[in-house]
């Protein structure tokens, strides 16, 4: 597979630095993406680089994954406001382990291939190096005037910003080049690539390769994902879409692609899955002449979630969505797990009631109106149930004297009520 070629038509290249695809074409090559470990979790905005070192992979390159344990002690001025928070040792490590752990469901980190994906920590190379030997070796080759001239540079002196730039900031690109000039020398890595937003600080380091070894070394950036309304991507009421299931519920990951827009779908479709371009066409055409069916969001969803998640996990985010948004039985309620259930049905109102009552049974009337207040009145209550409008656990409630007993707790915990359509409530046993 040409590795420039695959990236092109799915919309991935934003620059790309002359040469780069012949030697990619001339012999299989190393290249590397930097991660800054500032938590133990990747969210969906490192997705396209994580890709773009899955489709180096799979066209027979190989990926190095550059833990910034170093330059997350920095932070980094591109495209932010404000420095960073400098996180320490202890919790650099224990990030990158995490991160690792998730990048092994994308990356081939254990085969005997010569193209297996390793993942480097720069903390390790730089915990060393002295300032002298930094202004010595590294700081001599690159002007300040070259710095200057970087458009993250300039747009944050160009900023009325309280905090300005330090020369902590200021000297980051230095930073970042030392890291290519080490994989260089040391992993023969010859091409960095990363969010458009990186284009001056990889090229640093393709400068600094050229003066200080003679060498020669490429740059690639795929475009900064943006979502059709101008919103910023994986960016949601409650934060970023982590890949840590116990950060973001697999549900919430899936809900998450199955709800952008039609547009929308149609780019990510070729950025975060390995779908070819037969089949995303395809699905295209699909979406164009029933738009109602949501092809291209339904693929999406299941390929994204079954990648980080699994199809397990899918699965079940599949039944759950049934829950609210389609045909539902106390079956499928029971077969949910706690963090799913919480997941699907957060924000709806929720009363606690001492379990021990439902261990004779508590009359439905009662826990509705007198221990819950769900309902103003058990005359409002009893006709609800003979009007055939109240459900507990998807279940149609017809018995106006029914006893709730644990047998109708949901995960030991929860009974859930609906009013009508649309009307849910939550009782927690406690």
């Amino acid at each position: 597979m040409n590795f420039v070629e695959e990236l092109t038509w799915r919309g991935m290249i934003h620059d790309i630095m002359p040469g780069t695809e012949d030697q990619l074409q001339k012999e299989m090559t190393t290249a590397y993406v930097g991660i800054d470990p500032t938590a133990d979790s990747l969210h969906i905005g490192h997705l396209v680089s994580v890709m773009m070192l899955k489709h180096l992979q799979i066209s027979g390159h190989k990926p190095i994954v550059l833990v910034g344990g170093a330059t997350g002690m920095i932070g980094d001025p591109s495209g932010k406001s404000a420095e960073r928070n400098l996180l320490d040792e202890k919790t650099l490590h224990h990030n990158e382990s995490c991160l690792k752990r998730q990048l092994a469901k994308f990356l081939d980190f254990e085969s005997d291939a010569a193209n297996a994906a390793e993942v480097v920590n720069n903390y390790d190379w730089m915990k060393e190096f002295s300032f002298l030997e930094f202004i010595r070796d590294i700081g001599k080759h690159i002007t300040v005037n070259y710095m200057m001239a970087k458009d993250s540079v300039k747009k944050r002196l160009g900023e009325e910003v309280k905090m300005g730039l330090s020369f902590t900031e200021f000297t980051y690109q230095l930073v970042q080049g030392t890291d290519f000039l080490h994989l260089y020398r040391e992993k023969c890595c010859k091409l960095q690539m990363g969010g458009s937003d990186q284009w001056g600080n990889i090229t640093t380091g393709t400068e600094l390769i050229r003066r200080k070894e003679g060498g020669e070394a490429f740059a690639l950036t795929c475009p900064l994902i943006t979502k059709a309304d101008g919103g910023k991507f994986g960016k949601t009421e409650s934060g970023n879409v982590w890949l840590d299931p116990k950060l973001t519920t697999p549900y919430k990951f899936y809900q998450f692609w199955l709800n952008v827009s039609d547009v929308d779908a149609e780019k990510y479709i070729k950025i975060f899955t390995l779908l070819n371009r037969e089949e995303v066409v395809k699905l295209v055409r699909e979406q164009e002449a029933a738009p109602n069916l949501r092809p291209l969001q339904k693929r999406l969803a299941k390929e994204v979630t079954c990648m980080v998640h699994g199809e397990d996990e899918y699965n079940k985010a599949v039944e759950a969505s049934q829950i609210l948004f389609g045909k539902a039985t106390a079956e499928s309620l029971s077969k949910l797990d706690k963090r799913t259930f919480l997941s699907v049905f957060e924000g709806v109102p929720t009363f606690e009631v001492d379990r021990g009552k439902f261990d004779a049974g508590v009359p439905v009337v009662e826990l509705l109106v007198t221990e819950a207040g769900f309902f103003e009145s058990k005359g409002e209550l009893r006709r609800t149930i003979k009007g055939n409008g109240l459900s507990l656990n998807k279940a149609k409630l017809a018995d106006q004297d029914y006893l709730v007993t644990r047998s109708d707790l949901i995960n030991e915990s929860y009974v859930l009520v609906q009013k009508g359509k649309k009307n849910y409530y939550i009782i927690e046993a406690v």
